[in-house]
């Protein structure tokens, strides 16, 4: 691997012009595949194989009209007046009869039909069907919803519009995406000291990420592909793509300033530390892609495209950055007698003050018991919460508080009930064409389980064997008792069938959503275990070592935990909630633990790999253990902190979306990415290594031969390398 990458530096070093023309090409045909054939983001989230589901797509060909996207108009008449009287009634009709006529809509049903008129005669709902799923609905027929509502208010209304057909607010990039980005500038500028080299790291991370983006952007005709999928991959594809260039760039710069040549000097840092970037970006890849073992389209969708989106930053870390690098030549090199190149020519740190990464891995080693059990206690206290975890997928009452969709939510919730913005419905079918009768009894059975506020009558299909009841919890979508009367439900399925003679299968958005959830929290252990299971693997074959995986995985486990405890603590408990503005506290995003553990798994590898390697090096070199340990972190510490703080600036730019799937997936992976570089890999590792002293590197015998030698860093490739440089010339 090291020579390979090696012999791709220096190619692409020479070719350079060649490089950059086939990278800026790419992105131009994909930007114009995206022009021409582009597609809409779909962000429906369905569960092959699960009752709720089969219902749906039995319903999508009986009764379109019930298994596609909703609409809702909530009206609420003036202080001291009704909405029975007739001036409004007259208002809402007229409403109703311009919201028939709006492209795509398939069913309106008023609040005289359905009865939706609150109990103090306040508000009224009318609500509109379409036989389409959210994505394909037409901006402009909800255009037409949106007037209708507008129109009422002229009569003195208060209205607000809603439903299903509302949802996030998809890719979006903003001031503080910007700001994160020019955060993750100012870091790389205080690395390098050289504004050149900090905008050769972003350079080649922003030009990945647009081919990323533009490739997954490009596959929206022929894959059903999220909003949230998009933002996940751009999210990583900066956070990861400005990382990887930055490792290389440093090895880069370090041989510059010893007076390396500059083309000679790319393709040793591509085969060295190029090496241990395709490592560490196999592993997030691998993660992330097997998040398609769990069955669930769109959840195998959104890592497939994170992925990707780290293929193509690795990608460009490797090929385009070395090109980029032929341009700059030595202008890249630390300018002399700065703190840079004092670093670079004084790797021992023995001709000046020792710096502060060695003297922070120093202190943390003097008292290593201490360190351990200051941090292990630290993170189990932060990890509690998780005790608590509870997992939902979001709906309009997550959205912002000022958004359309979020008032109509408020205000079906305090004037009809919360299960009204998250009704069942009981699909009934028998075996001949006595539908209606059966499905009739089967709504008298419903009523009388706990938990229904109320069941609405039957609604035929146009299969005579079947009928639609709607079934209103007393409860909201995301509550524990909603999705405990799903599962009551089922379980009375035989008696009501024993009863009526008609199957029962419950569906609907709010049972798709609990069968998500339910889904995915039984395939997080099993995730886990794999993703704990491979770490063990890879690090013992890159470290030759038992005790170093075992500590990796104990440390990502405790990354992990504590994220989702600070996860639980602020957006499900509601700790510091006003203060940091959200808007909803509530269940979990439901797919992000297993997001966090397959993003957080990569990372956590990465700066294992970049901190350890040093210290391995060390061991190998002087045989002395606790002196490896301070030795080897020094060379490492600084680049893994900037690494560090740049992924956490990117992330924490996404936080201030209004977006109920983004936000929480933002501040997770910002903690989580804090907590296991600084806490995890530049405190505890060290100090675990100080404990453990010499029996930190061993490594059976047997063992030692049956695992192939990785060869991560590439130290053959350097002393291959300075071998060369050492060699006298022949005297012919």
């Amino acid at each position: 691997m090291a020579v390979l990458l090696h012999r791709l530096g220096r190619s692409a070093f020479r070719h350079r012009k060649l490089v950059l023309g086939v990278w800026l090409v790419v992105l131009a045909a994909l930007i114009t595949c995206v022009g021409v054939f582009g597609g809409k983001l779909d962000d429906r989230f369905t569960v092959p194989g699960t009752e709720s589901q089969r219902a749906l797509d039995t319903l999508g060909k009986t009764l379109p009209e019930a298994s596609g996207a909703g609409a809702q108009i909530v009206f609420t008449a003036p202080e001291g007046h009704r909405i029975t009287e007739a001036r409004y009634t007259a208002t809402i009709a007229g409403a109703e009869a311009a919201v028939t006529k709006a492209p795509q809509v398939k069913a309106v049903v008023g609040p005289g039909l359905s009865g939706a008129v609150s109990a103090d005669r306040s508000t009224a709902v009318v609500q509109v069907q379409y036989s389409v799923q959210r994505a394909e609905v037409r901006p402009s027929s909800l255009d037409v919803i949106e007037r209708a509502a507008e129109a009422a208010e002229k009569d003195g209304l208060r209205t607000s519009v809603g439903g299903s057909v509302y949802g996030s607010n998809g890719v979006h990039i903003g001031p503080s995406e910007i700001i994160g980005v020019a955060v993750a500038l100012l870091v790389l500028v205080v690395t390098f000291g050289s504004l050149l080299a900090a905008g050769m790291s972003l350079l080649p991370a922003l030009l990945g990420v647009a081919v990323g983006l533009a490739g997954l952007l490009a596959l929206t005709p022929a894959v059903s592909i999220s909003s949230t999928a998009v933002t996940l991959a751009l999210m990583l594809g900066l956070a990861v793509g400005i990382d990887y260039v930055l490792f290389i760039l440093s090895r880069h710069r370090q041989q510059l300033a010893r007076g390396t040549d500059p083309q000679e000097s790319i393709a040793l840092a591509n085969g060295t530390a190029g090496s241990a970037v395709v490592f560490a970006g196999s592993t997030v890849i691998i993660a992330l892609a097997a998040l398609s073992v769990i069955g669930i389209p769109f959840l195998t969708v959104m890592g497939l495209g994170a992925a990707g989106a780290v293929l193509v930053a690795v990608l460009a870390a490797i090929t385009l950055l070395p090109a980029l690098a032929g341009f700059a030549g030595t202008r890249l090199a630390p300018k002399p007698g700065s703190k840079e190149a004092q670093r670079a020519t004084d790797p021992d740190g023995s001709a000046g003050r020792a710096t502060l990464g060695a003297r922070w891995v120093r202190s943390v080693v003097a008292k290593p018991l201490l360190t351990v059990l200051a941090v292990v206690g630290i993170l189990v206290a932060l990890a509690l919460p998780v005790a608590d975890l509870r997992l939902a997928l979001p709906d309009n009452g997550s959205a912002p508080v000022a958004s359309t969709e979020r008032k109509a939510y408020d205000a079906v919730d305090d004037k009809f009930g919360p299960g009204f913005n998250g009704p069942l419905l009981v699909l009934t079918e028998t075996e001949d064409r006595t539908g209606a009768r059966a499905g009739a009894q089967a709504a008298r059975e419903l009523r009388d389980l706990k938990g229904v506020k109320a069941v609405l009558p039957p609604v035929p299909t146009r299969d005579p064997a079947q009928t639609v009841i709607q079934v209103i919890p007393e409860t909201g979508p995301d509550s524990a008792r909603t999705a405990r009367l799903v599962r009551d439900i089922r379980a009375a399925a035989p008696d009501i069938r024993q009863t009526t003679g008609a199957t029962v299968a419950v569906t609907g958005t709010t049972a798709v959503n609990i069968d998500v959830s339910n889904r995915l929290s039984d395939s997080l252990l099993p995730f886990m275990a794999i993703v704990v299971g491979l770490s063990l693997i890879l690090l013992t074959m890159v470290f030759r070592s038992l005790i170093i995986p075992f500590k990796a995985a104990v440390g990502f486990l405790l990354s992990v935990a504590a994220s989702l405890g600070m996860v639980v603590a602020l957006f499900q408990w509601g700790w510091l909630a006003d203060t940091l503005g959200l808007a909803h506290t509530g269940p979990v995003v439901s797919f992000l633990p297993i997001i966090l553990i397959g993003v957080l798994f990569g990372l956590a590898m990465d700066y294992e790999v970049f901190l350890v390697s040093g210290m391995r090096e060390e061991w190998v070199h002087t045989g002395v253990a606790h002196r490896s340990v301070i030795d080897g972190a020094r060379h490492s510490v600084r680049v893994v902190t900037a690494a560090a703080l740049i992924m956490f600036t990117v992330f924490t730019g996404f936080f201030p979306l209004d977006d109920a799937l983004i936000k929480p997936i933002a501040f997770a992976l910002a903690v989580g990415v804090a907590i296991d570089a600084f806490a995890v890999r530049l405190t505890l590792v060290p100090a675990v290594l100080a404990l453990a002293g010499r029996h930190a590197w061993w490594l059976p015998a047997w063992l030692d031969r049956v695992l192939p030698d990785l060869d991560v860093e590439g130290t053959r490739l350097q002393k291959a390398s300075e071998a060369e440089h050492k060699e006298p010339a022949r005297v012919p």
